[in-house]
């Protein structure tokens, strides 16, 4: 069985972080989402679930991170080539999001960036030369 990952994040507002999630490419499952989550799909095997505060303390007694002011946890995707690096960053710009808060990685073989989204939460974009496509 290929394994499969499910990110859960706590958000505060789950429209705009639903919008947000479909500007950079993700997908909403309507199957999995309702008034207190967004379940959005990158991949068959990468699965990113948004959740309302009060819906995301159902499964942790632990106070949710204010990951504007501390980092909890540091997400990374890879895409197809150097272009799609900068162009979902700029994506996530047009949508709220904020670029490169993180500084940027060139090392030739391997070129990233990151973005901030409406919650505080980062994601790195990777592109790597020789990496396996999908």
């Amino acid at each position: 069985m290929t394994k499969m990952i499910f990110v859960n994040l706590p958000v505060r507002d789950l429209a705009k972080s639903t919008a947000f999630y479909e500007a950079v490419g993700g997908t909403k499952n309507p199957q999995f989402s309702d008034e207190t989550a967004s379940c959005m799909v990158f991949s068959e095997t990468i699965y990113a679930m948004l959740l309302t505060h009060d819906k995301y303390k159902m499964f942790t007694e632990r106070p949710i991170a204010d990951t504007k002011k501390s980092s909890a946890v540091l997400l990374a995707l890879t895409v197809e080539n150097r272009d799609d690096v900068d162009n979902v960053v700029d994506q996530a710009v047009k949508a709220g999001g904020i670029a490169d808060p993180n500084p940027k990685q060139d090392h030739g073989f391997m070129y990233g960036r990151s973005f901030e989204d409406p919650d505080g939460h980062v994601w790195e974009l990777i592109w790597m030369a020789g990496a396996p496509a999908e």
